[in-house]
């Protein structure tokens, strides 16, 4: 069997929560015995001088498969257009429509995304008579409306070639053709199911690999980052972005650390907002912050020092403004380490509050210091917060279990599509 699983982005310099699932979706369907070919545009040149960055994809045994793409907009300015690569462009490529047809032997397209690039997959699939995926990373119905505002929000700048691509594709059309549905939590598939009712619609949480947490790597993450040593370490992993919400966290700081001066607050993911980025160490500077926040930048998946940095601290934090799943929360958990996040729609299908988790308001701060406390103070609930976790992540959460599921849908599709129905 092989899949060919198509992303508007793959960069592992700029590693997210996308990039995790993909990873540990395709390393169970490897252990499996199907084959992962991974359809991505090409990256940016980089100087001869850089050095070489590992690619866990190819690691796990995924078959890369690069093609030029473009933001179809005239008249963009550089620095935008390089925002949109990274985080959230439409992009349009005609060599993905000549890779994907040519590609030989292919069994199901699966898109890992909307638009333009989501689109010619599904084109392609029907031109071939295969099954077509799609999953949906980020949410596309249930998502906060200011976020979805902002998403939606027409271009002021530069002349958008790409509508008329976006027509023939039938982009917005994309979720009506999918043989299948993928979201990873109940919230989101209830919502696609009133939009697309004919369509088959899948509850598939992301997973993680549970064993790898077994072996304690706490040496390795204090090597890398010393300053972690006799602190208390709060944990808030993702990339740095508006969305993800990491400014929220350094306006709480301040009040947080004149009750626990001890407290450390790690900001660990790639940067993807540059922009967000600066003013976020802005903000760090003009508050004296400094000794109170570390950023490590991004980590490979698996790495033992990311793996030490969740075995130490003492709790991870997701302050995001949106999350349809929350993998962060798993790889807590596997850690045996315990959760504080902001009620998003992942988070809240996830924790139970004050027998996993805890649960906060982004617009009442008070919920979030008193998690904080009460997680500090009580060193006994903690546990049995991240304990109770762990023993979800084994029953439920890990990549081989969910890998194999997802081996089988694949098998019922392609079944389907043989015998034309």
């Amino acid at each position: 069997m092989n899949i060919a699983h198509v992303l508007r982005k793959y960069n592992p310099a700029e590693w997210g929560g996308t990039e995790t699932a993909l990873h540990r979706l395709c390393d169970g369907l490897h252990q499996g015995g199907v084959r992962s070919l991974v359809f991505s545009p090409s990256l940016p040149t980089q100087p001869d001088s850089s050095p070489p960055i590992a690619d866990p994809l190819a690691e796990v045994g995924c078959v890369m498969r690069r093609f030029d793409a473009c933001v179809p907009i005239w008249g963009l300015p550089e620095e935008k257009r390089r925002q949109m690569v990274a985080v959230g462009g439409n992009l349009m490529s005609f060599e993905l429509i000549r890779s994907l047809l040519r590609e030989p032997e292919l069994s199901v397209i699966h898109a890992h995304t909307m638009g333009r690039i989501g689109s010619i997959g599904r084109v392609v699939a029907r031109r071939r008579r295969l099954p077509f995926v799609f999953t949906t990373h980020g949410g596309v119905y249930d998502l906060p409306p200011a976020l979805k505002a902002q998403l939606n929000a027409p271009l002021t700048e530069g002349l958008e070639w790409g509508k008329l691509c976006g027509l023939l594709l039938r982009s917005r059309g994309l979720l009506d053709d999918a043989d299948a549905i993928i979201t990873c939590n109940v919230r989101e598939a209830e919502l696609m199911r009133r939009r697309h009712p004919s369509r088959r619609v899948v509850v598939q949480p992301h997973g993680v690999s549970a064993r790898i947490y077994e072996v304690d790597q706490r040496a390795a993450a204090r090597e890398a980052f010393p300053r972690i040593i006799g602190r208390s370490v709060l944990l808030s992993l993702g990339r740095i972005d508006a969305v993800k919400n990491q400014s929220w966290l350094i306006d709480q700081l301040p009040a947080l650390i004149r009750r626990h001066p001890r407290l450390l607050l790690v900001l660990a993911g790639a940067v993807t907002d540059e922009g967000y980025a600066d003013e976020l160490e802005r903000e760090i500077a003009r508050h004296g912050l400094g000794w109170h926040v570390i950023l490590t930048g991004g980590l490979p998946p698996g790495d033992s020092r990311l793996v030490g940095l969740l075995q130490e601290a003492r709790a991870v934090v997701l302050p995001s403004v949106s999350e349809t799943f929350g993998l962060v929360i798993l790889e807590a958990w596997a850690a045996n380490t315990a959760v504080i996040s902001s009620r998003t729609s992942g988070a809240t299908c996830l924790i139970e509050d004050g027998k996993t988790g805890v649960l906060f308001d982004l617009n009442q701060p008070a919920s979030f210091h008193a998690g904080v406390d009460r997680l500090w103070f009580d060193r006994d609930w903690a546990g049995r917060l991240a304990a109770a976790g762990r023993q979800r992540v084994w029953i439920d959460f890990d990549t081989r279990v969910l890998a194999e599921r997802m081996r089988r849908l694949y098998e019922t599709l392609i079944e389907e599509k043989s015998c034309g129905t």
